[in-house]
C-alpha cells in the first residue's frame, strides 16, 4: 500500500535530509521526514496555541494559567489526547486496509516496507520529536524519567527508516490504546470530577484497555518480533528479495518502494546486526515489564479497597473497682470493611506516576 499521507516529499527537503539518511543508512527517512516534521509541527501548534485557548474558553475556572508548570503539563496532556487518538485510528486503518502488509512472511516483515507502515511510524517519529523537544525545554517539569522515555521512543521508531521492523510500527503503536482514557483520567482529576460515575466508567475502560493491547496483544506480538529478530540474526534475505544492479537495470519498478515492497533490499543487506536486534528487544522488554509492574499495581489496588480493616481494641472504663478506681476492660473492635463506592483514584495509578513509568 502506497503512502496515504495527503501531501508529497518535499523534494528540497528530501534532498537536504540525504546525507544524514545515508549516514545513518536509513533511506526510508527522505521518503517520509516532511512527515516526521508536519508531526512534530502540528503538535506543536496544538501544544501552544489551541490548547490554551481551547482550554481557557472550556475550562475558564480550572485551566492553570498562572502556574508555568501545571500550565505546560494541562497542554502537554492535550496534545497527548490529540496524538493518541490519531494514530490509534490510523494504525487500525492500515492493518485492516493494507493489502501488501497482511501478505508478509518474517523476511517481509524483517526488511520489507510499504508506505502505509512508513506513514505511521514516521507520524510517531514526529510526535517523539516533539516530546522530546518539550521534555528538554521544561526539564523541571516533566524529569529525567521522560527525557528517557522520549528519547528511546524516538531512537526505536527511528529504526524503521532503515528500513527494519516496518511492519511492527502499526502493531506496537496500538500500545496507545488505552492512552485517551489514561488522559481523560486525568482531566475528571483536574476538573473536580474524581469520584463521579463517568470516572468510574472510564477507570473500568482504562482498565481493559490496558490489559488487552498492552499484556495480552503486546506481549504476543512481542514474541512474534522475537522469533522474526532471531531468524534475520542469522540469515539473510533469500536471493529472490534481493534487487541486484543488473535486475534493477532491467526492471526499474524493483527499486520503487511502491511497487516493491523489498525495494530496499539489496547485494548488501545481510543479517541484521546484533547490536540492532539487542537495542530493540532490550527496550520492549523494558516497557512490556513496566506494563506489568503497573497493571499488578493496579490489581493490588483494587483487591486493597475490598480487605477487611481491623481496628485497635477499645479500652472501656468499668465503675466499681476496689478502692473507688475505675478499672479498664479490652472490647474488640468490630471488623469493618473498607468503604466501597465509585472511586477509581485508588484503582488506577496516578498519570503523573504513569508519565515516569514511560507508559504513555
Amino acid at each position: 500500500m502506497k503512502d496515504p499521507f495527503p501531501f508529497a516529499p518535499v523534494p528540497a527537503l528530501s534532498k537536504a535530509v540525504q546525507p544524514w539518511a545515508d549516514k545513518l543508512a536509513s533511506p526510508g527517512l527522505v521518503l517520509h521526514v516532511h512527515e516526521v516534521l508536519g508531526a512534530a509541527l502540528f503538535y506543536t501548534f496544538i501544544h501552544l496555541v489551541v490548547s490554551p485557548i481551547l482550554s481557557t474558553w472550556l475550562f475558564p475556572n480550572h485551566y492553570p494559567r498562572h502556574s508555568r508548570g501545571k500550565k505546560v503539563n494541562w497542554d502537554a496532556h492535550v496534545v497527548s489526547l490529540v496524538q493518541s487518538t490519531l494514530i490509534n485510528i490510523l494504525a487500525l486503518w492500515v492493518i485492516a486496509t493494507d493489502e501488501e502488509r497482511a501478505t508478509m512472511n518474517w523476511e517481509q516483515r524483517i526488511w520489507g516496507y510499504t508506505g502505509a507502515s512508513g506513514m505511521i511510524q514516521s507520524l510517531a517519529a514526529g510526535y517523539f520529536v516533539w516530546d522530546l523537544i518539550t521534555t528538554v525545554a521544561f526539564i523541571d517539569v516533566f524529569g529525567l524519567g521522560l527525557l528517557a522515555h522520549a528519547s528511546s521512543a524516538l531512537a526505536v521508531y527511528s529504526f524503521g527508516f532503515r528500513p527494519f521492523l516496518n511492519y511492527y510500527a502499526s502493531v506496537f503503536i496500538l500500545y496507545e490504546l488505552s492512552t485517551p482514557f489514561l488522559n481523560i483520567h486525568w482531566f475528571f482529576d483536574k476538573l473536580n470530577m474524581t469520584g463521579s460515575r463517568a470516572q468510574l466508567y472510564n477507570g473500568i475502560t482504562l482498565l481493559v484497555t490496558f490489559a488487552s493491547c498492552r499484556l495480552v496483544w503486546g506481549t504476543y506480538q512481542s514474541a512474534i518480533v522475537y522469533s522474526d529478530m532471531w531468524n534475520a540474526v542469522h540469515n539473510s534475505p533469500s536471493p529472490e528479495y534481493v534487487v541486484t544492479a543488473a535486475a534493477a537495470a532491467a526492471n526499474a519498478t524493483l527499486t520503487d518502494p511502491g511497487a516493491n515492497m523489498m525495494a530496499f533490499v539489496n547485494e548488501s543487506t545481510g543479517p541484521i546486526p546484533v547490536w540492532l536486534a539487542g537495542i530493540y528487544v532490550a527496550s520492549n522488554i523494558v516497557l512490556n515489564g513496566l506494563n506489568w509492574f503497573w497493571f499488578v499495581k493496579m490489581i493490588a489496588a483494587v483487591r486493597k479497597r475490598f480487605e477487611p480493616v481491623k481496628e485497635p481494641k477499645a479500652k472501656v472504663a468499668v465503675d466499681g473497682a476496689v478502692g473507688g478506681s475505675t478499672a479498664t476492660e479490652e472490647k474488640p473492635a468490630v471488623t469493618q470493611r473498607r468503604r466501597q463506592h465509585s472511586i477509581i483514584e485508588d484503582v488506577v495509578p496516578d498519570s503523573e506516576e504513569l508519565r515516569d513509568g514511560t507508559i504513555q
